[in-house]
């Protein structure tokens, strides 16, 4: 689990939105994969993606894994639509952490997409048959 951020000044913070669809699908991914999933972002040459249930964090793994940027608090307390956006806290730890967050999420897609598809292509599928007296 990353707990650096609490200890780290925040250059700047405010409310954001994060599409649904990124957000299920990290959510997914916590669930099958790990509790904690690290992506190399490409073309960004040290920065990762640390993907946590309760945070995604962009660190500068040269540095010591500092945070570049953070999606936290997410507002999902008696969520009832799948499709909405969540709303969120956005952490930004370096005056242009924001010229990284489009591609931090769009490299994330992929990148999660393969290791789910890889995932799935190791396990085999089980089916469990069901018994019911007559």
């Amino acid at each position: 689990m990353y707990t650096r951020l609490d200890g780290m000044p925040v250059f700047e913070s405010y409310p954001t939105q994060l599409d649904a669809v990124h957000y299920n699908h990290v959510q997914y991914a916590l669930r099958h994969l790990s509790d904690s999933i690290r992506l190399h972002i490409p073309r960004l040459k040290h920065l990762d993606l640390i993907l946590e249930k309760h945070a995604w964090i962009i660190v500068d793994r040269v540095l010591n894994d500092v945070p570049i940027a953070a999606w936290t608090e997410f507002e999902t307390e008696h969520r009832e639509d799948l499709h909405q956006p969540i709303k969120c806290q956005q952490k930004l730890y370096h005056m242009h952490a924001h010229l990284v967050l489009e591609h931090t999420i769009e490299a994330m897609e992929l990148l999660l997409g393969e290791q789910l598809q890889e995932s799935d292509t190791v396990k085999p599928a089980s089916v469990t048959t069901i018994q019911t007296e007559v």
